[in-house]
């Protein structure tokens, strides 16, 4: 089992990616420790994957509060004695419109879980893996947003550019003890983000924003959350031991097209 032993902690973890990777860490043998804002939601994941309660933690905490992000950590090593890999993917996608419409709440939401929330796992995460003297293994969550720009998402756009500046540094700081830093960027999934940039975006013919962003993707369809989750699991694991700092585009030809 790839992950037998590895104790692997996962923020955003009842949303449709984190869920995903979640069930491939627990399947692989892993200890899962999942956090997210919701209580109820992780309860629902716990049970609609038939997690072992032996082998499972859950965390409710606001990525955006870096005390909550220390007590997920805390309670992290609390639990399980360590924390071997860490999957930072807690995000929101905010309301969507043109940087002239954009109000300052929505500017402060996003910034403030997709950069703060990012930057504090970071922080914490790297400083526990270093204290423990046994490296480790984090994968960032940005988005093809992180790479090119897309209208009506600025703020977006600029926090997931963010996200893969944050990437590169933790990649260099982090070498020294042994931990691996790395960040994928996803183009459209099945995910309840996407139904809310899809209802921000033309409310009355979702379906034709849905097909415009397929037309988007060399594929011409949307990735399963399954098939990100599958990419975070290979750059977690011992497969990716020479992998550090870099931008994994999961985009179906998104960026060559």
């Amino acid at each position: 089992m790839e992950f037998a032993d590895k104790n692997v902690l996962v923020t955003g973890a009842a949303g449709g990616i984190g869920s995903a990777a979640v069930k491939i860490f627990a399947e692989g043998g892993a200890n899962v420790i999942l956090v997210d804002i919701d209580p109820q939601a992780l309860e629902r994941v716990v049970s609609e994957l038939g997690l072992d309660p032996d082998r499972t933690e859950t965390v409710a905490a606001d990525v955006r509060s870096e005390a909550e992000v220390q007590k997920y950590v805390e309670i992290a090593r609390h639990r399980f004695g360590s924390i071997d890999i860490f999957f930072n993917n807690a995000g929101v996608e905010g309301a969507t419109g043109p940087l002239t419409e954009t109000t300052a709440a929505t500017l402060d939401l996003i910034l403030d879980v997709n950069v703060k929330g990012s930057f504090f796992g970071l922080k914490h995460v790297i400083a526990s893996m270093t204290e423990q003297g046994t490296g480790g293994a984090i994968v960032n969550t940005s988005s093809m947003a992180g790479v090119i720009a897309f209208q009506g998402l600025g703020v977006y756009t600029a926090s997931k550019h963010a996200v893969i500046g944050l990437t590169r540094v933790a990649a260099e700081e982090a070498a020294p003890a042994g931990i691996r830093v790395n960040a994928v960027c996803p183009g459209p999934v099945n995910t309840r983000m996407m139904r809310g940039i899809e209802q921000g975006m033309s409310p009355d013919d979702i379906p034709g924003v849905q097909a415009a962003f397929a037309d988007l993707v060399a594929l011409k369809r949307y990735a399963e959350p399954s098939e990100i989750a599958e990419v975070v699991a290979f750059l977690a694991s011992d497969k990716a031991s020479y992998v550090t700092g870099s931008i994994y585009t999961i985009d179906a030809g998104m960026t060559g097209m």
